[in-house]
């Protein structure tokens, strides 16, 4: 009987470990640089602000939706997406983007949209 027991807690021992291994193993990585996204080939999550002047275009016989981002060191990029246009893109602040640099292009598998906060308003000012 104590067999069991046993056996038991090292398939849960073993279990959570193998668990813990797959969710600290991550290839997504972070970026904020442009000029690193080109020359990588891993997927990348890159931050940056739409490029307003440059609007955006959306082909919806193919729902391809594309529009340009900027750094934070003033580098553009295209980005490329399957899909419609994301809630709230007209009046974000930054896009966060999930996908791959490929054929000079930002080639999203999803898109973030990061915008003002309706509370920032509402904010007492401080006076000194």
């Amino acid at each position: 009987m104590k067999s069991k027991y046993i056996f038991g807690g090292v398939i849960i021992v073993v279990f959570f470990f193998i668990m813990g291994y797959l969710f600290t193993q991550t290839d997504i990585k972070y970026e904020n640089d442009f000029s690193k996204i080109v020359s990588s080939a891993h997927t990348i999550k890159a931050t940056g602000a739409w490029v307003k002047s440059k609007n955006y275009q959306m082909d919806k016989i193919n729902n391809i939706f594309s529009f340009y981002l900027v750094d934070n060191f003033g580098k553009e990029i295209k980005v490329v997406y399957n899909g419609p246009i994301p809630n709230n893109f007209e009046s974000c602040t930054s896009v966060v983007v999930t996908g791959k640099y490929k054929n000079g292009q930002f080639v999203a598998s999803d898109i973030l949209t990061k915008c003002p906060s309706k509370y920032e308003s509402q904010m007492p000012n401080k006076q000194s």
